[in-house]
């Protein structure tokens, strides 16, 4: 049974992310930007809710993507801390033959490596976000 794919679902913020807040309007526009660069059809963005810690509508994308080519987020840093978190998103994109993009980054994943490299990507972004404290003699 072939299953029809519908194009790239966008998902944006309403709330600052790694202390950044980038109004929606600027969001969806570097989204749109990256699909027509990258020749991919833009469906609407999911925007997640204010409430830090939320992904209620990361988890409405992620259980649409047996209709979705993928999802084209807006940063890397929209991703959620929770590394099994991180885990399951990968996992569905991968069982569902999709792909998962961040749009302001140039970023774009589908296999496993691709996971593994966004990880490493993740991790030294986390790194550089601990503040250090220089102590002078």
């Amino acid at each position: 049974m072939n299953k029809r794919k519908y194009g790239f679902r966008g998902y944006i913020g309403s709330r600052a992310y790694d202390g950044i807040s980038t109004p929606q309007h600027i969001q969806n526009q570097v989204i749109r930007d990256f699909c027509k660069t990258h020749q991919q059809t833009f469906l609407l963005s999911a925007t997640e809710y204010a409430i830090p810690g939320c992904y209620i509508m990361l988890n409405t994308v992620v259980a649409e993507l047996p209709k979705l080519n993928g999802m084209v987020m807006y940063s890397i840093t929209m991703m959620p801390k929770n590394a099994a978190f991180r885990q399951r998103i990968y996992k569905a994109v991968q069982a569902n033959a999709a792909s998962l993009h961040f749009a302001l980054e140039n970023i774009s994943a589908h296999a496993s490596a691709d996971f593994t490299a966004l990880e490493d990507h993740i991790t030294l972004n986390r790194v550089m976000e601990i503040p250090t404290v220089l102590k002078q003699p």
